[in-house]
């Protein structure tokens, strides 16, 4: 009740005596004073925070550089089109993008098993039933037979 007293009355004596008591606002304080330091202590406060900030926007763009470069890893192993704000994120942060080295293990391995497959054992171990040591000792027996032929040949 007394709120409301202080609200109605309050108001219409500030406009009759025409505002000739000056109070200061907090937002005209200082903002050192505000948050109870020296403006030297306040400053030193302040370039902190900046450097803070920069720090963390720099590793941001570095997680941000790394994971653009895993898309970009990946858009080239399945012959998926280029993405342009990708690109952009590794230029930006420049030659320090390094992928993480768990990360750079599995793609070596999976670099490691695709070029098994692509060759022509691999696809030759995806048939089934095949014995690959009988394959190899026929395939070198077969090239003996070449070169013995070759030498027996009286045009060579």
């Amino acid at each position: 009740m007394a709120f409301m007293v202080k609200h109605v009355v309050g108001g219409q004596l500030k406009n009759l005596t025409g505002g000739l008591t000056e109070e200061k606002s907090e937002g005209e304080k200082s903002d050192a004073a505000a948050q109870g330091m020296t403006q030297e202590e306040f400053e030193q406060y302040q370039q902190q925070l900046e450097e803070e900030k920069k720090e963390r926007e720099a590793q941001f763009a570095q997680k941000k550089a790394e994971r653009a470069t895993v898309r970009s890893h990946f858009r080239e192993k399945y012959r998926l089109p280029k993405n342009e704000t990708d690109e952009t994120q590794i230029q930006q942060a420049g030659d320090d993008v390094v992928l993480p080295t768990e990360l750079a293990k599995m793609i070596a391995e999976d670099n490691q098993e695709e070029t098994h497959k692509q060759s022509v054992l691999g696809q030759l171990s995806n048939i089934q039933n095949v014995d690959m040591d009988q394959l190899k000792d026929k395939a070198q027996a077969t090239l003996e037979d070449l070169k013995k032929q070759t030498e027996n040949c009286s045009l060579m």
